[in-house]
Protein backbone atom coordinates (compact mmCIF):
# COMPACT_ATOMS: atom_id res chain seq x y z
CA UNK A 1 0.00 0.00 0.00
CA UNK A 2 1.61 3.69 -1.10
CA UNK A 3 0.83 6.66 0.38
CA UNK A 4 0.75 10.23 -0.99
CA UNK A 5 1.48 13.18 0.92
CA UNK A 6 0.92 16.75 -1.00
CA UNK A 7 4.45 19.01 -1.59
CA UNK A 8 3.78 21.04 1.28
CA UNK A 9 3.93 18.57 3.71
CA UNK A 10 6.82 17.39 1.87
CA UNK A 11 8.58 20.79 2.33
CA UNK A 12 7.64 21.14 5.78
CA UNK A 13 8.81 17.79 6.39
CA UNK A 14 12.69 18.81 4.74
CA UNK A 15 12.39 21.95 6.89
CA UNK A 16 12.12 20.17 10.31
CA UNK A 17 14.37 18.08 9.23
CA UNK A 18 16.82 21.39 8.41
CA UNK A 19 16.13 22.57 12.06
CA UNK A 20 17.17 19.22 13.85
CA UNK A 21 20.25 19.30 11.45
CA UNK A 22 21.26 22.74 12.47
CA UNK A 23 20.56 21.53 15.98
CA UNK A 24 23.43 18.75 15.80
CA UNK A 25 25.73 20.86 13.53
CA UNK A 26 25.95 23.16 16.54
CA UNK A 27 26.04 20.89 19.21
CA UNK A 28 28.56 18.34 17.73
CA UNK A 29 30.90 20.69 15.58
CA UNK A 30 33.25 22.38 18.07
CA UNK A 31 34.48 26.20 17.07
CA UNK A 32 37.68 26.27 15.09
CA UNK A 33 39.47 29.91 14.52
CA UNK A 34 39.55 31.10 11.00
CA UNK A 35 42.21 30.92 8.23
CA UNK A 36 44.64 33.06 7.93
CA UNK A 37 44.92 35.40 4.78
CA UNK A 38 47.81 33.96 3.07
CA UNK A 39 46.29 35.92 -0.55
CA UNK A 40 45.07 34.67 -3.93
CA UNK A 41 48.74 33.19 -5.19
CA UNK A 42 49.14 31.44 -2.02
CA UNK A 43 46.45 29.47 -2.25
CA UNK A 44 47.54 27.60 -5.15
CA UNK A 45 50.62 26.68 -3.76
CA UNK A 46 49.95 23.53 -2.39
CA UNK A 47 49.48 21.69 -6.11
CA UNK A 48 53.42 22.09 -6.30
CA UNK A 49 53.27 18.96 -4.40
CA UNK A 50 52.18 15.37 -6.24
CA UNK A 51 50.06 14.70 -2.62
CA UNK A 52 47.42 16.36 -3.37
CA UNK A 53 47.01 15.35 -6.78
CA UNK A 54 47.17 11.84 -5.51
CA UNK A 55 44.12 12.85 -3.37
CA UNK A 56 41.91 13.98 -5.98
CA UNK A 57 42.60 11.32 -8.56
CA UNK A 58 41.97 9.35 -5.69
CA UNK A 59 38.35 10.84 -5.04
CA UNK A 60 37.67 11.25 -8.74
CA UNK A 61 37.94 7.65 -9.38
CA UNK A 62 36.23 6.35 -6.29
CA UNK A 63 33.34 8.11 -6.28
CA UNK A 64 33.28 7.81 -10.45
CA UNK A 65 32.98 3.85 -8.84
CA UNK A 66 30.32 4.24 -6.46
CA UNK A 67 28.15 6.45 -8.86
CA UNK A 68 28.06 4.15 -12.17
CA UNK A 69 25.97 1.70 -9.98
CA UNK A 70 24.49 4.38 -7.70
CA UNK A 71 22.92 6.15 -10.46
CA UNK A 72 20.76 3.47 -11.60
CA UNK A 73 19.71 1.50 -8.88
CA UNK A 74 16.21 2.60 -8.90
CA UNK A 75 15.86 0.10 -11.89
CA UNK A 76 18.50 -2.27 -10.45
CA UNK A 77 16.03 -2.71 -7.35
CA UNK A 78 12.97 -2.80 -9.46
CA UNK A 79 13.85 -4.67 -13.12
CA UNK A 80 16.81 -7.07 -11.35
CA UNK A 81 16.52 -7.37 -8.23
CA UNK A 82 12.49 -7.80 -8.55
CA UNK A 83 11.37 -5.29 -5.90
CA UNK A 84 8.10 -3.15 -6.14
CA UNK A 85 8.22 0.06 -6.77
CA UNK A 86 6.42 1.49 -3.47
CA UNK A 87 9.69 -0.32 -1.55
CA UNK A 88 12.31 2.08 -3.44
CA UNK A 89 11.69 4.99 -1.00
CA UNK A 90 12.39 2.83 2.33
CA UNK A 91 15.17 1.23 -0.02
CA UNK A 92 16.57 4.61 -0.56
CA UNK A 93 16.53 4.93 3.08
CA UNK A 94 18.10 2.47 3.80
CA UNK A 95 20.84 3.18 1.79
CA UNK A 96 21.30 6.50 3.01
CA UNK A 97 21.63 5.03 6.24
CA UNK A 98 24.85 3.47 5.02
CA UNK A 99 25.72 6.90 4.39
CA UNK A 100 25.29 7.72 7.80
CA UNK A 101 27.21 5.30 9.32
CA UNK A 102 30.31 5.02 6.57
CA UNK A 103 30.63 9.14 7.29
CA UNK A 104 30.86 8.66 11.41
CA UNK A 105 32.71 5.79 11.50
CA UNK A 106 35.48 6.60 9.07
CA UNK A 107 35.66 9.90 10.40
CA UNK A 108 36.48 8.53 13.93
CA UNK A 109 39.18 5.87 12.77
CA UNK A 110 40.55 8.59 10.89
CA UNK A 111 41.49 9.94 14.25
CA UNK A 112 42.78 6.90 15.20
CA UNK A 113 44.48 5.79 12.12
CA UNK A 114 45.84 7.22 9.13
CA UNK A 115 43.31 8.63 7.09
CA UNK A 116 44.90 7.43 3.62
CA UNK A 117 45.08 3.93 4.93
CA UNK A 118 41.09 4.35 6.08
CA UNK A 119 40.56 5.62 2.70
CA UNK A 120 42.03 2.83 0.62
CA UNK A 121 40.28 0.12 2.77
CA UNK A 122 36.88 1.84 2.38
CA UNK A 123 37.80 2.16 -1.79
CA UNK A 124 39.14 -1.48 -1.38
CA UNK A 125 35.52 -2.81 -0.24
CA UNK A 126 33.79 -1.15 -2.85
CA UNK A 127 35.75 -2.39 -5.19
CA UNK A 128 34.81 -5.93 -4.46
CA UNK A 129 31.05 -5.20 -3.80
CA UNK A 130 30.58 -3.66 -7.06
CA UNK A 131 31.85 -6.79 -8.20
CA UNK A 132 29.28 -8.70 -6.45
CA UNK A 133 26.64 -7.04 -7.34
CA UNK A 134 27.32 -8.00 -10.80
CA UNK A 135 26.55 -10.94 -10.07
CA UNK A 136 24.47 -11.01 -7.60
CA UNK A 137 22.02 -8.45 -7.64
CA UNK A 138 18.86 -11.02 -8.81
CA UNK A 139 18.78 -12.47 -5.41
CA UNK A 140 16.89 -9.46 -3.22
CA UNK A 141 18.79 -9.66 -0.10
CA UNK A 142 21.91 -9.71 -1.51
CA UNK A 143 21.05 -6.43 -3.27
CA UNK A 144 19.60 -5.04 -0.49
CA UNK A 145 22.97 -5.98 1.61
CA UNK A 146 25.56 -5.24 -1.10
CA UNK A 147 23.83 -1.76 -1.66
CA UNK A 148 23.80 -0.14 1.90
CA UNK A 149 27.46 -1.60 1.76
CA UNK A 150 28.68 0.55 -1.25
CA UNK A 151 27.04 3.62 0.12
CA UNK A 152 28.57 3.09 3.29
CA UNK A 153 31.92 2.28 1.68
CA UNK A 154 31.42 5.91 -0.12
CA UNK A 155 31.23 7.99 2.18
CA UNK A 156 33.57 6.28 4.80
CA UNK A 157 36.32 6.92 1.73
CA UNK A 158 35.05 11.01 1.19
CA UNK A 159 35.13 11.45 5.19
CA UNK A 160 39.43 10.88 5.14
CA UNK A 161 39.84 12.48 1.63
CA UNK A 162 38.64 15.86 2.76
CA UNK A 163 40.74 15.61 6.06
CA UNK A 164 43.96 14.64 3.41
CA UNK A 165 42.90 17.21 1.57
CA UNK A 166 42.90 19.79 4.09
CA UNK A 167 46.51 18.37 5.72
CA UNK A 168 47.91 18.39 2.18
CA UNK A 169 46.91 21.99 1.23
CA UNK A 170 48.94 24.19 3.63
CA UNK A 171 47.95 28.28 2.72
CA UNK A 172 45.45 27.00 0.31
CA UNK A 173 42.84 24.71 2.30
CA UNK A 174 39.96 27.03 0.92
CA UNK A 175 41.04 26.05 -2.70
CA UNK A 176 41.77 22.03 -1.34
CA UNK A 177 38.50 21.99 -0.03
CA UNK A 178 36.73 23.45 -2.81
CA UNK A 179 39.27 21.38 -5.73
CA UNK A 180 38.03 18.00 -3.66
CA UNK A 181 34.77 18.61 -4.17
CA UNK A 182 35.37 18.82 -7.89
CA UNK A 183 36.56 15.82 -8.03
CA UNK A 184 33.74 14.37 -6.02
CA UNK A 185 31.14 15.52 -8.73
CA UNK A 186 33.77 14.96 -11.51
CA UNK A 187 33.86 11.47 -10.69
CA UNK A 188 30.06 11.12 -10.40
CA UNK A 189 29.38 12.73 -14.13
CA UNK A 190 31.97 9.53 -15.10
CA UNK A 191 30.52 7.34 -13.25
CA UNK A 192 26.93 7.97 -14.72
CA UNK A 193 28.16 8.37 -17.41
CA UNK A 194 30.18 5.67 -18.06
CA UNK A 195 26.96 3.18 -16.94
CA UNK A 196 24.81 4.91 -19.58
CA UNK A 197 27.07 3.89 -22.18
CA UNK A 198 26.29 0.27 -21.32
CA UNK A 199 22.43 0.70 -20.98
CA UNK A 200 22.60 2.57 -24.47
CA UNK A 201 24.35 -0.76 -26.01
CA UNK A 202 20.93 -2.41 -24.53
CA UNK A 203 22.96 -4.19 -21.31
CA UNK A 204 21.24 -4.47 -18.25
CA UNK A 205 21.24 -2.52 -15.47
CA UNK A 206 23.90 -4.76 -12.83
CA UNK A 207 26.21 -3.82 -15.77
CA UNK A 208 27.11 -0.22 -14.60
CA UNK A 209 28.67 -1.85 -11.50
CA UNK A 210 30.72 -3.95 -13.36
CA UNK A 211 32.00 -1.27 -16.03
CA UNK A 212 33.84 1.02 -13.06
CA UNK A 213 35.67 -2.04 -11.04
CA UNK A 214 38.33 -0.83 -13.13
CA UNK A 215 38.37 2.67 -11.94
CA UNK A 216 37.28 1.82 -8.37
CA UNK A 217 40.25 -0.38 -8.21
CA UNK A 218 43.07 2.22 -9.95
CA UNK A 219 41.25 4.44 -6.79
CA UNK A 220 42.02 2.11 -4.30
CA UNK A 221 45.75 1.96 -5.72
CA UNK A 222 46.45 5.63 -5.84
CA UNK A 223 45.55 5.81 -2.58
CA UNK A 224 47.37 2.72 -1.40
CA UNK A 225 50.50 4.26 -3.21
CA UNK A 226 49.72 8.03 -1.45
CA UNK A 227 49.73 5.57 2.07
CA UNK A 228 52.85 4.40 1.47
CA UNK A 229 54.72 7.53 0.12
CA UNK A 230 53.22 9.94 2.31
CA UNK A 231 51.82 8.29 5.89
CA UNK A 232 54.05 5.37 6.28
CA UNK A 233 54.77 5.44 10.04
CA UNK A 234 52.71 8.39 10.57
CA UNK A 235 49.20 7.75 12.70
CA UNK A 236 45.91 10.15 12.24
Amino acid sequence: MSVSISWRSTFLLAGIWGIITFYYVWRWIPQVPGLPDTGFKEQFRFLKSPAPWLILLATMLGNGGAFSFYSYVNPLLTQVAGFAPEHITILIVLAGFGMVVGNLTSGKLSDRYSPGLVAAFSQGTICLVLLALFFLAGIPWMAILLMCICTTGLFAVSTPQQVLIIRHAPGGQLLGAASIQVAFNLGNAIGAYAGGLLLEAGKGYEYPALVVVPFAFCGFMVLIWFHRKYEKGVRG
